[in-house]
């Protein structure tokens, strides 16, 4: 039978395995499904690197999200086996590390393709359509207090006809694609920077240069990291839109701040900064209050059921993990 030990107290055990979730709150209260095999349970709803290596003592298997677990870390952690991150990417791991000492990193993939994808949707839709400037024109009185029947708080764009260039070709963005065609955008997908195109794609800097709207899914790399600076924003179609859903800091925001604010670009839709939660002052929030730009706190991913089988896979995942599977 599962045992659970609040704050961090381990329950006794008799020698079976111990899992501890050491950042809970990042499933937003769904919980992981318990293995049927006896085991110990620790979960903390989040746990700061100083804690790390005390609360994963004697621990089998950790589960995570967002805590990184470095080389040196995993060095300090002889019975850790298997580490279960509740998410896609595994960046927060030291991969290489834990290979040399037999630990299985398993991530889940493909949870999300649905929620990013309509959340993706709702930015372009949000964007094209002005809702943040029209809803503010309603909130600070401009309606109200004019003299025509509407307001002209911002520019309009019908979708139809308009050219969305997509960066990454993984489950997601032909989760996007599917919608953005079913809408009546034109969709093509970008080859990597610098290189040939590959079959189905256009040159990068033609995607660049043509689109109306561009959206980000592509993984964080030194290839990738700054893909969208001032050069490349320069060479971007007059007035178009950007949406990140994907990485951060592909995405250079004090470069996206200065073509917004020259008219170069139209509106950005974003999800993900570089530092999360984001410092205070930090680029990411300036750009928040400008109309021209909806900014989201990493919640493209968190439908009810996008969590619901994260926390499912991740379940079977330590099930199998202690079967022996």
């Amino acid at each position: 039978m599962a045992q659970g030990a609040g704050q961090g107290e381990s329950a006794k055990t008799g020698g079976m395995p111990r899992i501890v979730h050491l950042d809970e709150m990042t499933l937003g209260g769904i919980d992981i499904p318990r293995p049927d095999l006896p085991h110990e349970w620790i979960a903390h709803d989040f746990t700061d690197a100083a804690d790390v290596v005390t609360r994963l003592a004697g621990a089998q298997v950790a589960i995570i999200n967002k805590v990184k677990l470095d080389a040196a870390t995993l060095a300090a952690l002889p019975d850790l086996k298997l580490i279960a991150v509740t998410a896609t990417g595994t960046d927060v791991v030291d991969s290489a590390a834990a290979q040399a000492r037999g630990i299985q990193v398993r991530n889940v993939v493909g949870y999300a393709g649905t929620s990013v994808a309509e959340h993706v949707t709702m930015l372009i839709f949000a964007l094209a359509r002005g809702l943040v400037p029209f809803r503010d024109s309603v909130i600070d009185g401009r309606w109200e207090n004019g003299k025509a029947f509407c307001v002209f708080a911002a520019p309009v764009r019908d979708l139809v006809g308009q050219r969305l260039g997509l960066f990454g070709s993984g489950a997601i963005a032909q989760a996007v694609a599917s919608r953005a065609r079913a809408l009546g955008l034109e969709v093509v997908f970008a080859g990597r920077r610098g290189a040939v195109p590959g079959e189905g794609r256009l040159p990068f800097e033609e995607v660049l240069a043509t689109s109306d709207i561009i959206s980000l899914h592509c993984p964080l790399t030194d290839e990738t990291r700054h893909m969208l600076d001032a050069d490349t924003l320069a060479t971007m179609k007059p007035g178009a839109l950007i949406i990140n859903t994907a990485r951060g800091a592909l995405i250079d925001l004090d470069a996206l701040e200065a073509a917004l604010e020259s008219g170069r670009i139209g509106g950005a839709g974003i999800d993900v900064a570089p530092v999360e939660p984001p410092p205070p002052g930090s680029a990411i929030l300036r750009l928040a209050r400008r109309p021209d730009v909806i900014v989201t706190p990493h919640s493209a991913w968190l439908s009810t059921q996008a969590v619901t089988e994260l926390a499912r896979v991740t379940g079977e995942t330590v099930a199998s993990f202690l079967a022996g599977r």
